[in-house]
């Protein structure tokens, strides 16, 4: 995975761009725009005796113009005040002109059920089109932003493109016809949705609607875990994710050089009934395989603790030692090993993830936090 620290602060429209509001990290940002150089020259008109192509998933004739294409969307969500030359509404700055990537006509109107702006763009050649989205996605990819693509709302129909900024207006539209394109390798479509080939080899179709907020299309997943006891959960996570053959209840401060809880030495200030740690405590060798259990008596306490300690350890090489919190619904566990938390996601635990605008992958397991600017997740970026 060609992954990096990176991210932007919401989705953007804009697919036939650099894509700087909606993939990337500000500080990286890339040129303002999508130049008709950076993909292979495509011709504004279809070939002769050809018909337009299409997504797969659109039954019917294609739309032929803007005011047909608005009224299609219009099925689904409101699309207002449909106009060519909107500025003031959304910044076109960014977009590849018409006439480039197939697109003879563009045009926005407004979604007022969601109050954002949606995008039309009518294409003459729809596998040309795509193809010039995935060289755009590639690029990006290899200039080391590993989301590219991966939380566009942008969506593909029978000869026209949707895209809008927020999340709402994507649920809404992939009621239709109309599929997210995506081309990011690293995408996979969750259980439970569609998954259609697209008309350019490396990219799929599908209902599925990622975002960085974690209000997109649910994923499934089993339900978090929870615990009675220590000793309950002590029998949860061991031997399958913990070695917990050797464990002391405490609620007193145990930490080494080498692990450092998120829990300091307030217990009872972070929302801790009972804390347990597993593992070799040193002595004769030098303490080893440390992770701490927790029963928890107030969690959204615990959270946000955990936030403080993660925003605090950006950027330190500390955080290598720092273990991360992993949640139920009234326990936790605490590791710095990838190994262990890897297992732990399987029986029921999901990581809080205060990172500033972090985003996770299509088919990860997402839920909002206890606290605001933090998820609950089961992806972590290799290395981190």
């Amino acid at each position: 995975m060609r992954l990096q620290r990176i991210f932007a602060a919401t989705a953007t429209l804009a697919a036939l761009t650099t894509l700087a509001t909606a993939c990337e990290d500000p500080a990286k940002a890339g040129p303002a725009a999508a130049k008709p150089s950076a993909s292979p020259a495509v011709s504004t008109a279809p070939t002769a005796g050809a018909p337009a192509q299409a997504s797969p998933t659109a039954a019917g004739a294609a739309p032929a113009t803007l005011a047909e294409a608005q009224a299609y969307v219009r099925k689904y969500t409101s699309c207002e005040d449909l106009s060519t030359g909107p500025a003031d509404r959304v910044n076109l700055a960014g977009y590849a002109p018409v006439g480039a990537w197939a697109v003879t006509e563009r045009g926005i109107c407004s979604d007022t059920k969601e109050q954002d702006e949606i995008v039309l763009s009518m294409v003459s050649d729809m596998k040309a089109h795509q193809q010039a989205y995935k060289d755009h996605i590639t690029k990006r990819l290899d200039e080391g932003y590993w989301d590219a693509g991966l939380y566009d709302p942008y969506l593909v129909g029978k000869g026209f493109v949707a895209t809008a900024r927020k999340t709402g207006t994507g649920l809404a539209l992939v009621k239709s016809d109309l599929r997210v394109l995506v081309c990011n390798p690293d995408f996979t479509v969750p259980e439970g949705y569609k998954k259609e080939k697209a008309l350019v080899d490396g990219c799929v179709l599908t209902d599925f609607v990622n975002a960085r907020d974690g209000k997109g299309s649910p994923v499934k997943g089993p339900a978090l875990a929870s615990a009675g006891t220590i000793e309950e959960l002590r029998g949860l996570v061991s031997p399958k994710a913990v070695d917990c053959t050797e464990m002391l209840v405490t609620n007193e401060h145990i930490a080494s050089i080498d692990y450092q809880p998120v829990v300091g030495r307030d217990v009872s200030g972070a929302g801790v009934k009972q804390r347990a740690v597993c593992g070799k405590l040193g002595g004769a060798t030098r303490a080893h395989n440390l992770n701490w259990l927790d029963l928890v008596a107030d969690m959204k306490a615990l959270q946000t603790l955990s936030k403080e300690s993660q925003l605090a350890e950006v950027g330190h090489q500390r955080s290598l030692t720092q273990s991360k919190l992993l949640v139920g619904t009234n326990v936790a566990v605490e590791s710095n090993n990838p190994a262990v938390r890897k297992a732990l996601y399987k029986l029921g635990f999901l990581r809080l993830d205060c990172e500033p605008a972090f985003s996770a992958p299509a088919g990860s397991r997402i839920r909002p936090a206890q606290v605001d600017g933090c998820v609950l997740t089961d992806f972590e970026r290799p290395g981190v």
